[in-house]
């Protein structure tokens, strides 16, 4: 009887690769840009600005006009008086923008779900990008710290954009910008019902100070003075 065959060698063990396949975007990708407004910018700006009136539940009180906004606003150089950051976002990537003194800022997230923007064609800026918020702010001083800071009018974003981190980057582009300039204090006011907002600026290291209040002249008061 002839004897019977080897079994085979061991077949080798495959070496796993050492390097990860390439993948694309996970997710839902936007691509975020907060950029320097300029007069262009007035028309979906003064949207915005009705829309915090409605949202803060003054409408009533709203008077400012395209006019008086473009009167304004941009007289003076960015960051020496009034200032906005205007946050655009869309599905694609932004074309680089010029070299200048002061570039925009970029972001990218990556979202679970499509944001549904019913409101996207009256804030189109172009492209497929679309206005989402806003910053406005400008100088102040403080006499304690012996030196300037940066004051904030007016946070918003538009409501199918909030809670994905859009006002946190309008916010620590003002306060990198006030860091950037030497600058000792980021300030501003919150409704004190608007818990989420109150809760948010604690989480950013904002302290909420219980012991102040808002003096105002405004109106027949302030006209008062002129006679």
């Amino acid at each position: 009887m002839a004897a019977a065959a080897p079994p085979p060698p061991p077949t080798p063990t495959p070496t796993p690769p050492t390097t990860l396949p390439e993948t694309g975007p996970v997710g839902n990708p936007i691509f975020a840009r907060i950029r320097i407004a300029n007069p262009s910018d007035v028309r979906p700006l003064h949207k915005l600005m009705y829309q915090l009136a409605v949202f803060e539940r003054l409408p009533h009180l709203f008077s400012a006009t395209e006019s008086s906004l473009s009167s304004n606003l941009f007289n003076t150089p960015p960051f020496q008086s009034f200032t906005v950051f205007l946050l655009e976002v869309s599905p694609t990537p932004f074309p680089d923008a010029p070299v200048g003194a002061h570039p925009p800022i970029t972001h990218v997230i990556n979202l679970d779900l499509p944001i549904a923007d019913p409101e996207s064609q009256e804030f189109g800026s172009g492209g497929d990008a679309v206005v989402a918020g806003f910053v406005l702010f400008f100088p102040n001083y403080s006499t304690f710290l012996g030196k300037p800071g940066f004051y904030i009018e007016d946070l918003y974003v538009r409501d199918c954009y909030r809670r994905k981190g859009f006002g946190k980057m309008l916010l620590s582009a003002v306060a990198a910008q006030a860091v950037k300039m030497g600058y000792g204090r980021v300030e501003w006011c919150v409704l004190d019902w608007n818990v989420n907002a109150i809760k948010f600026y604690e989480e950013m290291g904002a302290q909420v100070l219980q012991e102040w209040r808002i003096c105002r002249l405004t109106g027949d008061a302030l006209q008062a003075y002129g006679n």
